[in-house]
């Protein structure tokens, strides 16, 4: 599908990659909704790449439904979603004081799938009631974002694992589902990136992180997930797959 004049909802698009994706879409000449908590940077973000903010919670039912209604009304219509919204934790099943708190493993699920989901599915509504884009009949393209973690997740890490491990279990089912209305579904896992989150670790973490990455040795940038996003957008045959990003790096235990 083309990029240029396409319609994107970016979720987590006010820092990391989120920010990265709404850029690159907008660099391809897509408009570009910006959906993100954090008001004041999603907004700076919209404004960068001329499109809109929208202060959306991607777990409130209502908040969705009425922000895709917004965009559509919008821009006209609606074709694909970069779902990068998330959040991540870490806690040991067996803490030294206490089991694994029980409502950081329900947020971070909620957050990372239940979320995600909620997103996918109002999105699909508003893309399934537009025009076919290409001989195909492809009416666009969700892409969701996983981890390297739902494969080799590491002590501590059971809350997020399990979160992106469903992200990855739901793409080939609603990709199939939603082959019926010419949108495909597609995920991206990605390894260890230089992103806000993986800033909250001491310099020494981040660079012992890095140096595990076989090649490049180094942190990802969130521009490379941005431009992966886009080619699979303007790749045809991309649908149901789970696409690790990660220069072939493989999370030890700790």
């Amino acid at each position: 599908m083309e990029v240029r004049g396409s319609v994107f909802i970016v979720t987590g698009g006010a820092s990391g990659l989120g920010r990265a994706t709404a850029e690159v879409l907008s660099e391809a000449g897509a408009q570009v909704a910006v959906w993100d908590i954090a008001a004041e940077a999603g907004a700076a973000v919209a404004q960068a790449v001329g499109g809109t903010f929208y202060p959306v919670d991607v777990t409130d039912e209502q908040a969705v439904a009425m922000a895709v209604e917004a965009v559509v009304r919008q821009y006209g219509g609606l074709q694909g979603v970069v779902n990068c919204a998330g959040v991540g934790v870490a806690a040991r099943v067996l803490g030294r004081r206490a089991p694994h708190p029980l409502d950081l493993f329900e947020r971070t699920v909620r957050v990372n799938a239940v979320g995600t989901f909620n997103v996918i599915r109002w999105a699909a509504r508003a893309i399934s009631q537009g025009a076919a884009r290409n001989a195909d009949g492809e009416r666009g393209v969700i892409i969701n974002t996983a981890s390297i973690a739902a494969y080799d997740g590491q002590i501590g890490q059971a809350a997020y694992a399990a979160s992106k491990g469903a992200v990855v279990g739901m793409t080939l089912p609603i990709a199939r589902e939603l082959a019926a209305f010419g949108i495909r579904v597609v995920a991206i896992a990605p390894g260890v990136f230089d992103t806000p989150m993986l800033g909250m670790l001491p310099d020494a973490a981040r660079h012992s992180l890095a140096a595990q990455v076989p090649f490049p040795s180094r942190l990802g940038q969130p521009r490379e997930y941005g431009l992966l996003a886009r080619h699979i957008v303007e790749n045809p045959m991309i649908n149901g797959a789970v696409i690790r990003l990660d220069g072939a790096l493989r999370m030890p235990p700790r």
